[in-house]
């Protein structure tokens, strides 16, 4: 832990993002550490000015987010629990501008799609932002900007602008996955239901693969995830991703896992984690 009295969580993006909402949800005591980069998370923490990590690892509607897995395991943290964020789009101004005001409204490129109903209903054109809250901190110091800006509810909060509107998405599934992630690896079994990512590199023989991945499916390992990506520049180098159910010290998961390693040159845990309570549930929670 850093010497700091108040316990740091680092995130990437500005005060008032998604990723800063995640982590008032899942360590609402600790200081958020906003960082202009994924990099830049993991530096704050191996640098002692954050105790934990906030990353987002994919989406209901845009799939895994960009370079993620790749970082993650040459970054030195650990998965050590998960956050579930709802992406709800909320039409924000400044005091005293009414929603018949606004004409011109600024968003993150991916936000903009998603409240395309609303945006026509009220005759609204749209610009992107390199990001949502960014905009909203923009916004706030513009003196008489008759502007607005979609982002969530938290980024008007932190600016002092006000609610026009809330939940004009288009659609109520987009829901982010977020990783907590910490400089030491956690192998209790803190939860009865639990969950266990790690990564590895198939051996460069017949069938590897389908070979590596009977374990899981004799033993009767549910595997929720499985990416691959490619490293080092080669096209024959692939690494792959995997979250399954269960803890390594589970018998069944240990079998698993014993095979998966005779058909591997890497295999490396991530993280062992309990699962969420919203994992599961409908994604328009």
């Amino acid at each position: 832990m850093t010497p700091q009295t108040t316990p740091r969580i680092a995130f990437q993006g500005a005060l008032g993002s998604y990723s800063h909402e995640a982590c008032i949800r899942a360590c609402p005591d600790m200081e958020p550490v906003p960082c202009q980069s994924f990099e830049g998370v993991f530096r704050a923490v191996s640098e002692g000015r954050a105790d934990l990590a906030m990353l987002p690892v994919e989406n209901t509607t845009y799939g895994r987010v960009a370079d993620i897995h790749r970082l993650l395991p040459e970054s030195g943290l650990h998965i050590i629990g998960e956050a579930f964020v709802r992406v709800r789009i909320a039409l924000m101004a400044r005091p005293g501008v009414a929603l018949e005001d606004i004409k011109h409204v600024r968003a993150h490129l991916v936000l903009l799609p998603q409240a395309r109903s609303f945006l026509q209903e009220h005759g609204i054109t749209s610009e992107p932002a390199a990001d949502s809250a960014g905009a909203a901190t923009e916004l706030a110091a513009t003196e008489g900007s008759t502007d607005g800006v979609l982002a969530g509810e938290v980024a008007a909060e932190i600016n002092g602008l006000n609610v026009l509107a809330r939940d004009i998405e288009d659609m109520d599934h987009n829901t982010t996955r977020f990783l907590l992630m910490a400089p030491e690896i956690d192998l209790s079994r803190r939860s009865e239901r639990m969950l266990t990512t790690f990564v590895f590199e198939v051996r460069n023989i017949p069938a590897a693969l389908y070979k590596a991945m009977g374990g899981f499916a004799t033993n009767g390992v549910n595997m929720t995830k499985l990416e691959s990506y490619m490293v080092g520049g080669s096209f024959t180098a692939t690494q792959f991703y995997a979250d399954i159910e269960g803890h390594p010290e589970d018998p069944a998961v240990k079998r698993a896992l014993d095979e998966l390693g005779y058909f591997t040159n890497m295999l490396k845990i991530l993280g062992v984690y309990p699962a969420h309570p919203d994992r599961g549930a409908p994604t328009g929670m």
